[in-house]
Formats: structure tokens, C-alpha cells, sequence
């Protein structure tokens, strides 16, 4: 009989984790315990079997192969969280796998916002000291073009088709620079009231949603027309936003951090109003003071990608604190490492944005005063590593490679 060389895809190896699971007690009655495998080197062998093996039928044969790949995290060599160090000239990049540093792209100065192409040859830096789109390719570090923009840039994001990268533009009078992603070139500039901080495409590629400190506004772009769609005039400077989408893939609700505010407001997306606010916990506290950043109490936002759970990080609490979604109950509150210096009193690691791992499991959080990325385990919402990186890190993003 010649050797048979079993190989899973991603698709794969996932309905084998259910059918390994589901199986597992038959295969204990019928060999004893299975083996555990060391790395995907172990499964991606030849097996042929011993004589009793051969004399199983097929579908109890190969099942240490299934249990072997049920132990392993699912294509985790595939995910890379990267993170931007806005008072240097660095971008690093970490395996979540192993929660090291895998690369670092030097030479892109004051790198701000960051996305990806759908396929993930590409990396795209906003490049505050040049007020260009910097693209990057992904794999060698090397910057392939820097792309001319209007004005100072701020955060970025991708087009879920990939043809579009668009740009807050954080000068007066205020404007969104689309960039043609296949040509390389600014395509055009749309004005909108007020210089941008954050702009974001919405799940369903339908929209883009950007927010102003200055002038308060929250601004929805149709991306069909590259015409605001609609406004929303706010209290407080619009800050760090993330979204929570309905069963067909539309945007439901924005969850919105506010200047000189400890929480967020909630914004319905289809009818166009603010409809909640929620205020963090008073406690923990103590922090942001002596760190100047009373006017940014809260700044880093994301809701899991299965949905259902809310992050939001506290410079206040020196943490992050966990939501339920749909109902906003408050579920727990994660630690973030405290700078020690003699003499004085403990100081914030000012933490910022957020990212998570594609199975919600992990988040990554950005430490801006202590040159490192922290990350949780949203199960036990303990910390499970502390990654040193580079000179003020605030922007990351995940990119999962197909």
C-alpha cells in the first residue's frame, strides 16, 4: 500500500476540529488515547498505518490525524497584528502565535493609520511627516510608492474590495482623500466640516464613517456617490469609533468615544441620532492627570469579530473594560501595566487602540507611554503578554492572510 499524505486547508481543518472532537471517544475505545501532535510537521506526514490500523475501516483510521490537528490553533501562522510608533520611524509586526515580534518595517517616520489590501501583498501607512500614503509591501518591508495627499493625513481605512484607500485629512477646512488603490494615485478629495481624526468603511463596503474634534461632527460618506450621506452634531471632539452590524451585514449601531468623556456614546446608524451614552466605571481610576490626558480619558474602541462583546480601553482606569452586545452589560475590566519611576506615583500606560485575532479570542491593546502592545485573553480577561515595540504605538490593525 503506498504512503497517503493527508493535507488540510483552512476551510478543512476546521470541519476537522468538529468531526476529531465529535469522534474522539470512539477512537479512545478502539486504540487508547491518541497522540498529541507537536507542530502541523507532525500531521503532514506520510501515515500508513500499523497492521490493526489497516484493519479499521477508513473513517476510524485516520482519526490522530483529525485529534492531532483539533489541538492546533486553526491557520494562526496566517494572522499578524501590526502596530504603528507614531513618534518614530518603525512599524512592528507580531505573531499572535507566539505573541513575538516578527518584523519590523523601518524608514516610514511618524506612521499613523494603517490597513491592508484584501490580499494582503500590501500595507498601507498614513506618513505624518510626509503627508503621503505610504504602500509597503508586505512581505519584504520595502516601501513601494508614497502617494501625495491633500493635507496632513490622519487614520486610514481599506475598501473591503480592495479598490479604494481612504484618508483623513486632519487639516482645516477638513476632507477625505480617496486614493485609487490599482493606480496609486489621489483620486479625489471629498470636503466635509472639519478636520478628521478617525474615518472607518463599514462592514457591508457601503459607507465610510468619519469623525471631527474640532467641529464635533460625526460624518457618513456613501461610498456609491463619494457624496455625506448624513451628519450628526455632537457635545464633545468625535474620537475613536468602532461598529456593530444587523444579521445581513449592514451597520446597526457606532459606538463613539467623545473628548473630555470616560465612555462612549452609541449613535443608531438608520436613524441618524445619539440614542445612548454609557459612562465607565468610576473604579478603578486615579490615572490621566498627571499623565495630561484629561481631554482623551477614553481612546481605543473595537467590537470582537464574532460580534458580541465591546472593548473599550480607559487612560483613567489604566485598563479595558468588557460589554455585552446587544445589551451593554458591563462583563469585567482588564489591568494594563502601570509605569513604575522612583518617586513618583504610578503612571497609566496610556493605552489606546484595539485589535483583535479573527476568533475573538485575543485582543491587542496599545500601550503609547510604555513602548509596548499588551494582550488579552478576552475569555479570562487576563493579560498573557506584554510585547516591547517601538516609540508611542497607537494605531494597529489586524491583517489575516488568505
Amino acid at each position: 500500500m503506498k504512503p497517503i499524505l493527508i493535507s488540510f486547508g483552512c476551510a478543512e481543518a476546521g470541519q476537522a476540529n468538529a468531526s476529531a472532537i465529535t469522534a474522539a471517544t470512539t477512537w479512545r475505545s478502539f486504540m487508547g488515547t491518541p497522540p498529541l501532535a507537536r507542530s502541523l510537521a507532525d500531521v503532514r506526514r506520510c501515515y500508513t498505518g500499523s497492521p490493526l490500523e489497516k484493519a479499521m475501516p477508513t473513517s476510524i483510521r485516520y482519526l490522530p490525524l483529525l485529534l492531532a490537528l483539533a489541538a492546533l490553533p486553526v491557520c494562526a501562522e496566517t494572522v499578524r497584528v501590526y502596530v504603528t510608533n507614531s513618534a518614530g520611524d518603525s512599524i512592528h509586526v507580531i505573531n499572535p502565535a507566539t505573541n513575538k515580534v516578527v518584523q519590523v518595517i523601518n524608514g516610514v517616520e511618524a506612521a499613523h493609520g494603517i490597513d491592508f489590501s484584501p490580499d494582503g501583498q500590501r500595507v498601507y501607512v498614513s506618513n505624518e511627516a510626509d503627508s503621503t500614503l505610504d504602500v509597503i509591501d508586505r512581505a519584504s518591508g520595502k516601501t513601494i510608492t508614497k502617494v501625495p495627499l491633500s493635507g496632513h493625513p490622519n487614520n486610514i481605512s481599506a475598501t473591503k474590495d480592495g479598490g479604494r484607500v481612504v484618508v483623513g485629512i486632519a487639516e482645516d477646512p477638513g476632507a477625505l482623500d480617496v486614493i485609487d488603490a490599482r493606480a496609486l494615485k489621489l483620486a479625489r478629495t471629498i470636503p466635509v466640516n472639519g478636520r478628521l481624526h478617525n474615518v472607518y468603511v463599514t462592514p457591508d463596503n457601503k459607507y465610510v464613517v468619519t469623525g471631527s474634534i474640532r467641529t464635533k461632527v460625526l460624518t457618513v460618506i456613501d461610498l456609491k456617490t463619494d457624496q455625506i450621506a448624513w451628519e450628526l452634531k455632537l457635545d464633545e471632539g468625535v474620537r475613536p469609533m468602532t461598529m456593530e452590524v444587523n444579521a445581513d451585514g449592514s451597520t446597526r449601531r457606532i459606538f463613539a468615544q467623545l473628548s473630555n468623556f470616560n465612555g462612549f456614546a452609541v449613535v443608531d446608524f438608520a436613524a441618524r441620532r445619539e440614542v445612548a451614552r454609557v459612562k465607565l466605571p468610576d473604579e478603578p481610576g486615579g490615572f490621566g492627570v498627571i499623565e495630561r490626558r484629561t481631554d482623551a480619558p477614553s481612546h481605543g474602541i473595537g467590537v470582537a469579530p464574532d460580534g458580541k462583546t465591546l472593548w473599550v480601553t480607559s487612560i483613567t482606569a489604566n485598563g479595558v473594560f468588557a460589554y455585552s452586545l446587544p445589551d451593554l452589560q458591563l462583563l469585567g475590566f482588564a489591568a494594563l501595566p502601570e509605569l513604575r519611576l522612583p518617586g513618583r506615583q504610578p503612571i497609566s500606560a496610556v493605552p489606546n487602540w484595539v485589535t483583535f485575532t479573527p476568533d475573538s479570542r485575543l485582543l491587542y491593546i496599545s500601550n503609547a507611554a510604555a513602548r509596548s502592545v499588551s494582550a488579552i485573553d478576552t475569555r479570562t480577561l487576563k493579560s498573557v503578554a506584554i510585547i516591547a515595540v517601538g516609540e508611542v504605538p497607537k494605531r494597529i490593525n489586524t491583517l489575516v492572510l488568505p
